[in-house]
């Protein structure tokens, strides 16, 4: 029986483990980087152990680091979680060398399938060797890991060289693993997998399908469970494929095998040696544990002959921490509050007052709806999301609720280029406009507003400003002997947190949370602006500042100040929270200033780079 285990992962990963195995009787361990000394995952653990640095290389993807922590915290099992290491086959022997019970496949089995070039030669098929125009577009991928990284969509064969270097770089760094390889990149598709469970008994189970087709840079968003609208014909086929793949390597625990289905036929895209992120609608679908389930094959029980019956739907929405209408840059800062309602599950490695940092992927949580039916279970996580409090930096929210709301998901006729025809939409400004004015009475109601230039001319009205989705917004209110008032709308109540408004004979409440200069009135976030705003603030134009926090990896090549520069030609490269973000020239031009080099720090608002732009 298993006593401690150790998780070899972080985050929200980690925290979904020690929950089962709290559930289970059994002690945890977490290990931490430095920057992740106070997170989540490491306060709630039995136990935990520094991992010196908080870069993944020198930290979360150093086994023998990680193996020396589980003996000298007392473990006797490790789960790799899903992501850094579980896919690598030398960890597994490592752990499996050290007298440790291993919570995974065989190494045998990840070795054959983690690398994606081998497992499709194990399925036959094989790479691009070559690439000619006739093969385009192509998708260059990384043959170790996943979530989208070290993956690009090549369209001109004069893109190819730079796009593999690129991708070369973000799977090392990501992965320490480089290699990477080429496949026709299949247009229209939808992404379907299979959720299989084995044990060391020769029991192999099928539990069902998922579509993960909403997808931003080949990172899953939503997924769900049931996968919809698939012939009974076809399922039986990605049943009998996913199964047949783990008997070809005598696979032993959870696993995912992952297809493209296009016209009705599915492509092998690869075989994930672990679980993966949405595991969760599994779960929901079929009424079970599978991180329990990993623990009893790990301690060598068998499966029942057959899983148990599906019932309903599942759907699950990843909430990231990062700006969806400007390239899904990532946003860092204090979360100050993040809840759901009632009957939503929701998986997180945070809680209010942690600090989202820039070391490591952006996702906050995962919100799981799940009901009867899938048009249900659609709609319940839509509202809850809508419903949700989710305080601190910019989100994805927004987004996610209009994708599950838009009327090709809904008739689920997404396919994987969905956000391709779509994002301009979706993420299209359109605040509510009442919240300015909720934020400013809300103020107001709490004495700070009161105070100014207006302090004895009570008549006259009170000027407040907030910047909402990029725009300015001015609104104004009094102080009359009945309270507070404006045009147009009936201030029923006026609460530092809770305000209450009538507009044609509506009702509407808003809650509102501040914290400093940002205000959050119910999903509407606006940011205060100062009265006399700071005339030194300014910036040259063609100016290029940090999106986000992070490193300098690469400046483009022969790149100085006095060169010549396109429009929208890549002048150097950003990494944030394990992803490389491209810095392009806003104009044609000359190159009059560049403050960028490798392995340089910035922060958000640095100064990278200026172009003087041609005159027309």
């Amino acid at each position: 029986m298993i006593g401690t285990v150790l998780v070899a992962n972080r985050g929200e990963i980690a925290c979904r483990i020690f929950r089962t195995c709290r559930e289970s009787g059994i002690r945890t361990v977490a290990v931490h980087s430095d920057a992740d000394e106070n997170a989540l995952h490491a306060r709630v653990a039995d136990a935990a152990v520094r991992l010196p640095g908080a870069a993944p290389a020198d930290t979360y993807l150093r086994g023998d680091l990680i193996v020396k922590a589980a003996i000298t915290a007392g473990a006797d099992a490790v789960h790799p979680g899903y992501g850094f290491l579980s896919e690598n086959a030398g960890f597994a022997r490592a752990v499996l060398d050290a007298g440790l019970t291993w919570i995974g496949p065989p190494p045998e089995a990840i070795e054959a399938m983690a690398s994606k070039t081998r497992a499709k030669e194990l399925m036959g098929i094989a790479p691009l060797a070559e690439v000619t125009e006739a093969d385009l577009p192509v998708l260059v991928k990384a043959a170790a890991g996943g979530g989208g990284r070290g993956m690009r969509v090549v369209r001109r064969l004069a893109d190819l060289d730079a796009e593999l270097t690129a991708a070369r770089a973000e799977a090392a760094s990501a992965f320490g693993d480089g290699e990477v390889f080429v496949e026709p990149y299949v247009v229209g598709g939808r992404h379907v997998e299979v959720q299989i469970l084995a044990d060391a008994h020769g029991t192999v189970w099928a539990l069902g399908t998922r579509d993960c087709s909403l997808q931003r840079r080949h990172q899953k968003v939503i997924e769900e469970a049931p996968a919809p609208g698939l012939t009974e014909e076809l399922e039986r086929e990605l049943h009998d494929l996913a199964v047949r793949a783990a008997r070809a390597v005598d696979y032993v625990g959870a696993g995912t095998v992952e297809f493209l289905v296009a016209d009705g036929r599915a492509h092998f895209l690869e075989m994930n040696t672990r679980l993966q992120v949405e595991h969760p609608v599994t779960e929901a679908v079929f009424g079970v544990d599978l991180v329990a389930l990993q623990l009893r094959v790990a301690e060598g029980h068998a499966l029942d002959d057959d899983p148990p019956p599906a019932c309903g739907h599942a759907v699950e929405a990843r909430l990231y921490a990062e700006d969806p209408a400007h390239g899904r840059a990532p946003q860092t800062g204090r979360l100050h509050h993040l809840s759901v309602p009632d009957g939503i599950r929701l998986d997180t490695g945070y809680t209010g007052g942690d600090d989202i940092g820039v070391h490591y992927d952006p996702m906050l949580a995962k919100a799981v709806a799940h009901a009867p039916t899938r048009a249900e279970a659609v709609r319940r996580l839509a509202g809850a999301l809508e419903r949700a409090a989710v305080h601190g930096p910019l989100t994805n929210r927004d987004l996610l609720v209009r994708s599950l709301r838009h009327e090709e998901f809904t008739s689920a006729r997404m396919d994987t280029g969905f956000y391709d025809r779509h994002l301009a939409a979706l993420t299209e400004a359109a605040p509510d406009p009442l919240a300015p004015l909720a934020a400013a009475l809300a103020e107001a109601s709490a004495g700070s507003g009161r105070f100014g230039g207006w302090r004895n001319l009570p008549s006259q009205p009170q000027v407040r400003r907030y910047a909402v989705a990029g725009e300015e917004h001015e609104v104004r209110y009094r102080h009359t002997r009945a309270g507070l008032a404006a045009d147009g709308v009936r201030v029923v109540r006026a609460e530092a947190r809770q305000v209450v408004l009538e507009t044609d004979g509506v009702r509407r409440r808003f809650d509102i949370a501040r914290y400093g200069d940002t205000v959050h009135v119910g999903p509407t976030v606006l940011t205060a602006l100062p009265r006399f705003p700071d005339p030194t603030a300014q910036h040259a134009p063609g100016s290029l500042l940090a999106p986000m926090p992070g490193t300098v990896v690469r400046v483009a090549e022969g790149l100085t100040e006095g060169s010549a520069v396109e429009a929208g030609q890549p002048l150097l490269w950003l990494e944030a929270m394990k992803m490389e973000h491209r810095i392009t020239a806003p104009a044609t031009g000359t190159l009059t200033a560049l403050n960028a080099e490798p392995g340089r720090q910035v922060e958000v608002g640095t100064l990278l780079a200026v172009v003087e732009g041609h005159a027309e």
